[in-house]
């Protein structure tokens, strides 16, 4: 989640105040824990200290009482010694009142071989006492080391301080909880330190809220001038800037210098808006794919021809490198010599498979150079196979436009001798008498026949070479299609030839005339047909391919044989015997009028399939 720049700012100042009140806080806690641990320490002395006296008195107490040790057995003064004290009532209320004290665990008294002459605990007296640390492995410790000892397991330091009775060494033992020491003085002083800490941070929170409120207030107005300024209102006035910032300071020239930038945008803005308008008509007009490419192999230009030839939208590679572009195992990585993230200047031709199927593509690089110095580098892929295509249909119109205006001069001149020749051979039948040999009446016939074929072959010169009245109208091709598959039906189970159709309802309409494009789309059905006398299949496909609509008509043929592929839109070009060869050439002007394009893939063997392409309605 991105934070506002007042909330980072009120966070970063809490969390100063914070780290200075901990650090503050935490000496402040060292110091009170010495003050603690050696309060404890003392407390521990004092009690030995009055312990100690209260031994002696006791001990004077029953001389004075008239006891005597029954010997002078070792035994026998320890057994009168640990009577004695056990009948003291001050020190009993002593040693009551010492484990009053809040971390103070036990206090005994022990002789020279450590056994209990008395202890808070009366069950073990005559028990030899437990060995436990001294105090000062507490007291006089690091700072680290306590911390550790007192948020470990409780543990029991004792304080021990040394005395003789009747000569005999003893010793006063006051035992410290490092439990109850946490819990009854380290505790409560650790929650005062929470507390403050506490509000200090609450307090400074809100005092850093208002701070950076105020401090920040000017930059929220000079943000809503940027942001009038990315809309394109590059002439608004500068802002008033109040508060912590003056119109002096540094914020107010800041806003002004702004303005300033934002005026200078404006003409920029212009310029650059009427050469990305003039880039983007020249681009969607190119059929060569252009990748624009900067000093570090980013693409910064990709224009929308490129997406055949790269397989995805342009949008998705502005910004990459090249590298990214063209992985390893692309097959464009190779022709472009890639070595890290450098393009060279290279030409070349590759086979690459493009969103229309298998194409020959060049391939050239360009360095880009300003004063000598490398910019960047411009990629151009061209279609090969469309280029050469489209030289064949134009070669093909400028015969056909040509072939027609001779030809409709020629049959308009040969038409009439045609006519005068017929009369006169009429004429010449009637003339020939009932007797004459039969070679006379067979060279008229022959005669005969041959005008009558000139004469078919002036006509269809004639009807090829008439203006074609187009109608256009809204056409569903689904529907069409299927009308010409009934037409050719019979022809089709005649030859013994499967159809196979895939005709979607879904594809948009187009507008053409019908019964022209039915007439061109039956010669190509009719011609796949007949290109296959054993059998074979027939496919007619229609689809969708951006904002054209593909008229597909395949077939398992022999093929085209290459020498006969230049040619094959040709008047009067046929290898069929008995074929007129005006069928395609027919299909061919049919697509030109009705703004589309026809072209054909063969291989020899294998069949061939012609694609019609057409305009969607808009």
């Amino acid at each position: 989640m991105q934070l506002r720049l007042r909330t980072k700012l009120t966070l970063v100042m809490s969390g100063l105040v914070l780290l200075v009140v901990a650090a503050v806080s935490l000496v402040y806690f060292a110091l009170l824990l010495q003050q603690v641990l050696d309060q404890s320490q003392k407390r521990a002395q004092d009690i030995a200290t009055s312990t100690f006296d209260q031994v002696k008195r006791a001990l004077r107490d029953a001389e004075a009482q008239g006891w005597r040790p029954e010997s002078n057995a070792p035994e026998d003064i320890r057994d009168y010694v640990a009577y004695a004290l056990g009948a003291s009532q001050g020190l009993q209320a002593q040693l009551q009142t010492a484990v009053v004290a809040s971390s103070i665990y036990e206090v005994s008294i022990t002789d020279h071989e450590g056994r209990l002459l008395a202890s808070t605990d009366k069950s073990l007296v005559g028990k030899f006492a437990m060995r436990r640390p001294p105090l000062t492995q507490l007291t006089q410790r690091g700072i680290l080391h306590q911390i550790k000892v007192l948020a470990g397991p409780p543990g029991i330091y004792e304080y021990q301080y040394p005395f003789s009775i009747g000569g005999e060494p003893c010793e006063a033992h006051v035992a410290v909880s490092s439990g109850l020491l946490l819990t009854n003085e380290i505790l409560p002083i650790v929650r005062k330190l929470g507390t403050i800490v506490l509000l200090a941070l609450v307090i400074s929170t809100v005092l850093a809220a208002v701070v950076s409120r105020a401090a920040l207030a000017p930059l929220a107005r000079i943000s809503e001038q940027l942001d009038r300024i990315s809309a394109g209102q590059y002439d608004m006035p500068v802002p008033e800037v109040k508060g912590f910032a003056g119109s002096g300071d540094e914020l107010g020239q800041v806003s002004r210098k702004i303005s300033q930038v934002g005026q200078q945008l404006r003409g920029v803005h212009e310029i650059f808006s009427t050469m990305r308008e003039n880039m983007n008509s020249v681009m969607a007009g190119l059929e060569d794919g252009l990748l624009l490419f900067t000093r570090d192999a980013r693409a910064v230009m990709v224009s929308p021809a490129a997406e055949k030839f790269l397989g995805a939208p342009a949008g998705q590679f502005l910004g990459r490198r090249v590298t990214d572009i063209f992985p390893i195992g692309h097959p464009l990585r190779d022709a472009l010599h890639l070595e890290g993230d450098e393009l060279r200047e290279v030409a070349a031709e590759i086979e690459l498979k493009t969103t229309e199927g298998e194409k020959r593509v060049s391939v050239t690089v360009q360095g880009i150079q300003e004063d000598g110095e490398r910019m960047g580098a411009l990629l151009t892929l061209r279609d090969l196979d469309s280029i050469e295509s489209i030289n064949t249909q134009l070669q093909v119109s400028e015969r056909l436009a040509a072939l027609g205006r001779i030809t409709a001069g020629v049959a308009h001149e040969v038409k009439n001798p045609l006519n005068s020749m017929r009369l006169w051979l009429e004429n010449l039948k009637e003339s020939l008498p009932e007797d004459s040999d039969s070679g006379a009446k067979q060279a008229v016939q022959v005669l005969d026949k041959e005008i009558d074929r000139l004469d078919a072959v002036v006509k269809r010169f004639l009807d090829f070479t008439r203006p074609m009245d187009v109608r256009l109208e809204p056409t569903q091709l689904a529907q069409l299609l299927g009308e010409v598959l009934e037409i050719a039906q019979p022809q089709m189970q005649k030859a013994n030839i499967q159809v196979a159709r895939l005709l979607p309802i879904d594809v948009p309409e187009v507008y053409v005339d019908r019964d022209l494009l039915k007439q061109a789309v039956l010669n190509l059905v009719l011609n796949a047909g007949e290109s296959m006398p054993s059998g074979g299949q027939l496919r007619l496909v229609l689809s969708r391919r951006g904002e054209m609509a593909e008229i597909s008509v395949g077939d398992t043929g022999k093929g085209i044989p290459p020498e006969h592929r230049q040619k094959i839109f040709q008047l009067f070009f046929t290898t069929r015997p008995g074929g007129s060869g005006i069928g395609l050439a027919s299909t061919f002007r049919i697509v030109q009028l009705l703004n589309g394009s026809i072209d054909f893939t063969t291989e020899v063997g294998k069949g061939t399939t012609f694609r019609i392409e057409l305009p969607l309605a808009a």
